[in-house]
């Protein structure tokens, strides 16, 4: 496995390949000073795989993965991004514009000559390069729009270091020929640790990006870029076929309904039918994540919580919209959850959720020492207190799933007007039936459900695209998608949304969120006199006794809110972020986004 390997080889990469680096700050016309060293790395298979290795620093590690929805409109958290908040965040504050890892990977291209490697053998590490080179410019593409192409390993006295940015088509068809170079050329077709880069993982990213950059230049008009749309989801659509016409992958449905979706996030290791590509751990190594940490603790993480309107869009298990219901918006969370997408248990507490607890199994309803509106995750974590602090778990965290793969097949082809029902069969059909849905998965949507237009898509009108939306942010959730799916549908606007929490049908009474006869929680504005012994008591008041401006409050529908006292506002300049102005400093011909 990758991740483990690199462990073993990071430090003999690194005294292999210094001098190299170090003379890349000469002209490159230069031949290095360390000429035996060069032909160690570049003149052997061996130095090819191990200087190939320093690559996979690029991607996300457990860590990354695991926070990956931290700022989404789905979700509430202990504070408000400073992004999000009118006049808190600048230039000043941005970050992100690096770039060594590039010249890492332009490096290696640059040297990649030597004839003792056979071509197919050096066209294959230079396929790794250009994929990880596609992955390094996406996440820039997406955070800064235009941004310098650079595909060779610049000297420090190289004017076109202070050069201007380039235009974000040619940084998309740059990226997309990085793909198609990289997928005509990596021969490793299978790996079982789901840790290498294979030729799926090519296509897979590459449905990522073309589907992002054609849905992008599909709603943001501003850019003039609407003819060029088709073409990028059509690209998408290709990629994403290669994948299922292979038969490699599949939906995991092992452990049933109710229990295969969340096994791919508490797996050790990746559940290797859909999970295409992961950030794995080794006990036996020592190699942990901080997912409980995270994601339980009431200091550590950003205590992420779904909000409840995202909530309500989790269908009915017979395929129904669950605000078709007369009375739901009154209904208690434990009444509520019930008869759901099965997904929705595998991802909040609820029902007859346990954890082990030394060595007893309790039940575990929500607790507010972590959560603002009553929706606590589990998706990410281990059921196991032992973990909640430190690097503990042992689960493997997926960064590519087939799963992805059919919602970028679907959504692609309904952006285009081809999408068929037996394509939503496939897809669209197969994510619902693994969830336990038994309604209306054969067939594509053709009723516009008016809650989440309303709520979330006003101008889309074609039912099968809503529902596929519907189906990425569920399916999705909590998987580092959602903040930048918001930019390319440009929906900023929902980034606004309250942070709504579940109904509290009366104060001072305690609820039993799971139904299991034990009362959980109580909402007081007073505290009563005779507090029931075991509930945990949650000030709604305007103002907490201190004074303060208490956050945790009941809207008019009764429903929780968190943080309704602090501003957000959504910006159009959003959709991107600053150049960072320490860098702008050093050169003014980058320029800056709009509105920064």
């Amino acid at each position: 496995m990758f991740s483990i390997k690199f462990k073993y080889t990071k430090l003999l990469l690194a005294i292999t390949i210094a001098g190299l680096i170090a003379t890349g700050c000469k002209k490159l016309d230069q031949e290095p000073k360390s000429a035996a060293t060069n032909a160690a790395v570049f003149g052997s298979v061996n130095g090819l795989q191990l200087y190939a290795n320093s690559f996979y620093e690029n991607l996300p590690d457990a860590g990354a993965l695991v926070r990956g929805d931290a700022m989404a409109d789905y979700a509430a958290r202990t504070s408000v991004p400073d992004f999000l908040r009118p006049g808190a965040y600048s230039a000043q504050q941005s970050t992100g514009w690096s770039w060594g890892a590039l010249r890492n990977i332009n490096y290696f291209l640059a040297n990649n000559v030597r004839p003792t490697v056979a071509e197919d053998q050096r066209k294959h590490f230079n396929g790794l390069a250009r994929f990880f080179r596609a992955w390094f410019y996406f996440d820039k593409l997406k955070r800064f729009g235009d941004v310098p192409w650079i595909n060779t390993p610049m000297s420090v006295d190289d004017p076109k270091l202070y050069g201007g940015r380039d235009s974000r088509t040619l940084v998309v068809d740059s990226i997309i020929a990085d793909l198609d170079y990289a997928a005509q050329n990596i021969t490793t077709t299978t790996d079982a640790s789901r840790t290498q880069i294979t030729k799926n993982i090519v296509y897979a990213f590459k449905s990522r990006v073309c589907l992002f950059e054609g849905t992008f230049r599909k709603y943001h008009t501003e850019y003039d870029l609407a003819s060029s749309a088709s073409g990028l989801l059509q690209q998408a659509a290709d990629a994403a076929k290669v994948i299922m016409d292979a038969n490699a992958f599949s939906i995991n449905t092992a452990g049933g309904t109710d229990k295969a979706y969340r096994q791919l996030f508490t797996s050790t290791t990746p559940v290797t039918n859909e999970v295409m590509l992961a950030a794995v751990v080794d006990p036996a190594l020592g190699v942990f994540n901080d997912a409980n940490w995270y994601w339980t603790s009431a200091t550590y993480g950003d205590r992420l919580s779904l909000i409840r309107t995202f909530v309500n869009t989790y269908l009915n298990v017979d395929g129904t919209p669950f605000t078709n219901k007369a009375g739901y918006k009154t209904m208690p969370f434990v009444e509520e959850v019930k008869g759901r997408d099965l997904r929705l248990q595998q991802t909040i507490r609820m029902g007859n959720y346990t954890r082990l607890n030394g060595a007893t199994q309790q039940a575990a309803p929500p607790v507010f020492s972590y959560t603002y509106t009553g929706y606590q995750p589990i998706k990410l974590t281990q059921d196991d207190a032992s973990m909640d602090g430190g690097s503990r778990n042992t689960n493997s965290i997926p960064s590519i799933r087939y799963a992805e793969v059919l919602l970028n097949y679907a959504e692609a082809k309904a952006e285009l007007g081809t999408l068929t029902d037996a394509d939503w069969n496939v897809t669209i059909g197969a994510l619902r039936r693994r969830a336990g849905i038994t309604g209306n998965t054969a067939t594509k949507a053709t009723l516009v459900d008016t809650y989440l237009q309303s709520n979330y898509f006003p101008a889309i009108t074609d039912a099968s695209l809503l529902e596929i939306r519907r189906e990425r942010g569920i399916e999705l959730v909590f998987e580092g998608f959602r903040f930048y799916d918001i930019v390319r549908w440009k929906r900023g606007p929902l980034m606004d949304q309250t942070w709504n929490g579940f109904y509290v049908p009366e104060l001072n009474t305690p609820l039993d969120l799971n139904g299991d006869g034990v009362l959980d929680v109580a909402f007081y504005r007073t505290m009563p006199a005779n507090p029931v012994a075991g509930v945990t008591y949650v000030s709604v008041a305007e103002n907490l006794s201190t004074g303060s401006v208490n956050p945790q409050r009941l809207n008019n529908d009764n429903e929780l809110t968190w943080l309704t006292n602090v501003q957000r506002q959504w910006n159009d300049k959003y959709y991107l972020y600053p150049i960072p102005e320490s860098d702008r400093l050093i050169n003014p011909k980058l320029g800056q986004n709009p509105g920064w």
